[in-house]
């Protein structure tokens, strides 16, 4: 039996080679799609960004430069739980999750929401008081770090635009989940199982239009701060700086708001905002079918970015064909864009 001492040894070095071989994994995931390996080096530029602009910050007593910086940070939080989200995304369904874990896009997109707020009104109650009484700017060293930010802030832009218009290329995924069954009451049921495919893009749209708005904002805080710091240096307008904070912080809430409105109607399994008005045509196609007599108890909700599920329950005559009734309402639903769809059949006398 081997000593207490060297069992320790073997111990750590077994648990360390499983913590490399874990985030040796999660760096193939990243790196194996274009959004997720552009979230990750964007990150790492942003931070390092965000380290120096607190820093210039801090040294030139400058709120509008340190405001920026912490909405920076908190922007590097967003890209972290951006990245996570697009990595937890890809992990493979089981029987505890049926549909994978395709929804930690929307819980991404709640959590970085309500940061991005919380921050926002700390840097506006800030601004407000230091408008009141703005304090002495060492303006002369804001212009080349805003400068700079402003470039970094373009290359996010470019690089999350370029990889969003070409986002319709990349492969999906399959998660083995049935996409139609069919159900009927007081007989047997019918259930076709086809794989869905989960396609990568679509599942991290709105991880990607949730960062692309927040470094968007970032660009014209950036450009809030060189406006101020000119306008210091120009006419001695101190109180450019507050009012650059409130800029910045007014961007912060424009842009994250339809993020958490969005986020917030997924998880309250709102029906999707896009089959509003598609869905009242929808029942009427299905009631022309025959033997179908009503549509009843319709429920349609988000599973995660433009993926609809539905179940709904027909009312039927007796005699009607139950294969022909699944098949043709599914149909229906799968052109309108419900990816999944559970019908029940309701038998009557009529």
């Amino acid at each position: 039996m081997l000593p207490l001492s060297q069992r320790d040894t073997l111990l750590s070095r077994s648990l360390g080679s499983k913590v490399k071989e874990k985030f040796n994994g999660w760096l193939r995931l990243i790196f194996s799609d274009r959004n997720s390996k552009n979230l990750f080096l964007f990150l790492l530029l942003n931070l390092s960004f965000a380290f120096v602009e607190l820093s210039y910050g801090i040294w030139s007593n400058s709120l509008g430069l340190i405001s920026d910086s912490f909405h920076m940070f908190f922007d590097c939080t967003g890209l972290l739980a951006g990245l996570a989200a697009s990595v937890i995304t890809k992990w493979k369904a089981n029987d505890k999750y049926s549909y994978g874990y395709v929804r930690a896009e929307v819980i991404a997109g709640f959590v970085n929401g309500l940061f991005l707020l919380f921050i926002a009104f700390f840097i506006m109650s800030e601004a407000v008081e230091r408008a009141i009484e703005p304090p002495e700017v060492k303006h002369e060293r804001l212009f080349v770090v805003s400068v700079l930010g402003f470039l970094v802030n373009l290359i996010g832009i470019y690089a999350f635009q370029h990889g969003h218009s070409h986002g319709g290329s990349s492969h999906g995924h399959s998660h083995g989940v049935s996409n139609s069954h069919g159900h009927l009451h007081n007989s047997h049921g019918h259930s076709h199982d086809h794989p869905i495919e989960f396609d990568s893009n679509g599942a991290n749209s709105q991880i990607m239009k949730g960062v692309f708005l927040h470094i968007l904002a970032d660009t014209l805080g950036s450009v809030g701060v060189i406006v101020s710091a000119i306008l210091m240096q120009t006419f001695g307008w101190m109180i450019a700086d507050p009012i650059c904070s409130m800029f910045i912080s007014l961007l912060i809430i424009v842009s994250v708001l339809p993020l958490i409105k969005d986020s917030v109607s997924i998880l309250m399994q709102r029906q999707p905002v896009s089959l509003d008005n598609i869905l009242p045509q929808c029942y009427q196609k299905v009631i022309s079918l025959a033997g179908v007599y009503s549509v009843q108890e319709p429920h349609f909700w988000t599973l995660c970015s433009d993926f609809y599920v539905g179940a709904i329950k027909l009312e039927v005559s007796k005699n009607v064909d139950p294969r022909y009734v699944i098949q043709h309402t599914q149909m229906i639903f799968a052109a309108a864009g419900v990816r999944q769809l559970y019908v029940q059949l309701d038998y009557t006398p009529m």
